[in-house]
């Protein structure tokens, strides 16, 4: 939320300027849109406020309400009913009998959620009790974002009264310092597999990918690597489909090899570990300049060992031109 506005009202009221933000899945974000964009557009014009709605294609975005707060109030009124409308239409087609909540996430500055949960989570209970509305606020952070996810399920109307609540608290505590906000990142992830696991890589790491575990290992039985799910040959037909193991040998600069290994080997075993090869550096050799890396596994593991390696480079080379960045590694 940003720092209100607040201006003088000809009634000798107080007009308060407000910005929320709001995380929705894509199928949300579509209802709210509405055919060739109707909905959105009546909510816009009954409500008075500014509805937008982020670009990209992610399975994530970001819907910005802003204006004065009774403008808020009636398109959080307008958001709500209508989900609870698909939820109704969706139960149509279903044997399920008990209706589920209305829920939506608000994106919060961390820095304000301290008064949002309230002393021993007093605030956060009083919500509650006084809303019938069900609020959780996270405990970590978005990703890349000083911002925090609160979700609020219940009845329309006490999501109406909730986000009253909320405003009001962070009318009195404004955020603390820059928010860095929270930007979904898109949809499309490489994936790389290797021994029976697979990978999506993240900058300069490769974070296992637990959804795709059991075909994986079915895959693995198979020993077939690198192979994209729902095939059954190698991706790449110049790989050896036996797995068997092989070795790959690289060069590098003695003075770069520090930032290969890492602080007490972290780094080297972190590529060990994700990759699934074995990787040798070679001692230095007295009046040589370089060190020679000899990678040894499948196919599939020495090709992600290198492209880890050279994500590592990468990394350490956007530091060095940009020193603020730099982190302790």
């Amino acid at each position: 939320m940003e720092p209100p506005k607040v201006q003088q009202s000809g009634e000798g009221g107080l007009n308060v300027t407000l910005t929320i933000r709001l995380l929705m899945h894509g199928k949300e974000v579509g209802s709210i849109i509405g055919k060739k964009g109707e909905t959105v557009k009546k909510m816009r014009e009954e409500s008075g406020a500014r509805i937008n709605i982020s670009e990209g294609n992610c399975p994530e975005r970001i819907v910005t309400i802003t204006g004065p707060t009774d403008a808020i109030f009636k398109a959080f009124a307008m958001i709500a009913y209508k989900f609870e409308e698909d939820i109704i239409n969706s139960m149509s087609n279903s044997p399920a009998t008990s209706k589920p909540p209305v829920t939506l996430r608000l994106v919060v500055p961390a820095s304000q959620c301290g008064s949002l949960i309230g002393k021993g989570g007093s605030k956060i209970k009083e919500m509650r009790e006084s809303t019938g509305a069900q609020v959780q606020v996270a405990g970590d952070m978005l990703p890349n974002s000083t911002e925090r996810a609160v979700t609020i399920s219940g009845a329309p109307e006490a999501i109406i009264q909730c986000v009253k609540q909320i405003c009001v608290v962070m009318l009195e505590s404004p955020p603390k310092g820059a928010t860095i906000p929270y930007r979904p990142k898109p949809a499309s992830t490489p994936v790389i597999f290797s021994g029976g696991q697979a990978y999506t890589i993240q900058g300069q790491y490769a974070i296992p990918h637990p959804d795709q575990l059991t075909k994986l290992h079915q895959l693995a039985m198979q020993q077939t690597p690198f192979t994209p799910l729902g095939q059954t040959t190698p991706a790449f037909p110049g790989l050896d489909a036996s797995n068997q193991a092989s070795t790959h040998e690289l060069t590098i600069p003695n003075d770069l090899i520090g930032c290969i290994i890492g602080r007490q080997g972290t780094k080297i075993n972190e590529i060990r570990q994700m990759s699934g090869a074995q990787i040798k550096i070679a001692n230095a050799m007295e009046g040589s300049s370089e060190r020679q890396i000899t990678i040894t596994g499948t196919p599939a593991n020495i090709s992600l060992a290198q492209y880890l390696i050279n994500a590592r480079f990468r990394d350490v080379a956007a530091m060095w031109n940009d020193p603020s960045s730099m982190t302790t590694s």
